[in-house]
C-alpha cells in the first residue's frame, strides 16, 4: 500500500519546529495498512478544565491521516486536507493517547482516512475521519530550495512534512 518507506525517525525529524513537535506527537508504528502516533495529555494539549482538548485530538488525527496519505501516493503528488471531523467519545486527563489511522478509500484524486484515538488502557477517546485531495504535483513556486526557507517571488519555501514543500508568506509580509 505504501509508495514511500521512510523510517519513523525520518518522519519525526521532518516534523521538527511544527505543530506536531509542539504538541509532543511521536510516530510509533507503521504497519502494512496503518500508521500510529502518540500524543501526551499535558499542558500543551489540555483545555482549561484539565482534559484533552478536542482540537488537540483533531490535530493528532490530521497528522496521522495526512502522513498516511502522503506515504500512499507517488513521489511528487501533494495531499491536502479537504475535511476533518471528530467525535469525542470520552475524556482523557493524563498520560498518552494513541492514534491509529487506516485508509477507508485510496483513490487517484481523493483519500478518506479513519483515525481511532485511544487512551493507554485502550478506551476509545475520539473517532475521526479525514478526507484529502490528491493533487498531481507541487506548484513550481512552492518547490523547496537546497538552502530551505528561500524567498522566491514573494513566497517562502520550507521543507514540509515528509519531503513536500510548503509555500507561505515570508516574515513581515502582509497575509493575503
Amino acid at each position: 500500500m505504501w509508495k514511500k518507506q521512510p523510517t519513523l525517525e525520518a518522519m519525526q525529524a521532518a516534523c521538527a519546529s511544527t505543530l506536531v513537535a509542539n504538541l509532543g506527537i511521536e510516530f510509533t508504528a507503521l504497519g502494512e495498512d496503518f500508521i500510529e502516533a502518540r500524543m501526551p495529555v499535558d499542558e500543551r494539549t489540555m483545555q482549561p478544565m484539565g482534559l484533552l482538548h478536542g482540537g488537540a485530538s483533531a490535530a493528532l488525527a490530521e497528522t496521522l491521516g495526512g502522513a498516511g496519505a502522503y506515504l500512499s501516493v507517488e513521489e511528487g503528488s501533494v495531499c491536502v486536507g479537504l475535511e476533518i471531523n471528530a467525535n469525542h467519545i470520552r475524556p482523557a486527563a493524563h498520560g498518552w493517547v494513541i492514534g491509529r489511522a487506516t485508509p477507508l478509500h485510496i483513490g487517484k484524486t481523493t483519500q478518506v482516512w479513519q483515525i481511532m484515538i485511544r487512551d493507554a488502557v485502550e478506551h476509545l477517546v475520539c473517532v475521526s475521519r479525514l478526507t484529502v485531495a490528491v493533487l498531481p504535483s507541487i506548484p513550481a513556486h512552492a518547490t523547496a530550495s537546497a538552502s530551505g526557507g528561500k524567498t522566491t517571488g514573494g513566497m517562502r519555501t520550507n521543507p514540509a512534512p515528509f519531503g513536500h514543500a510548503v509555500a507561505g508568506k515570508t516574515e513581515g509580509e502582509p497575509q493575503a
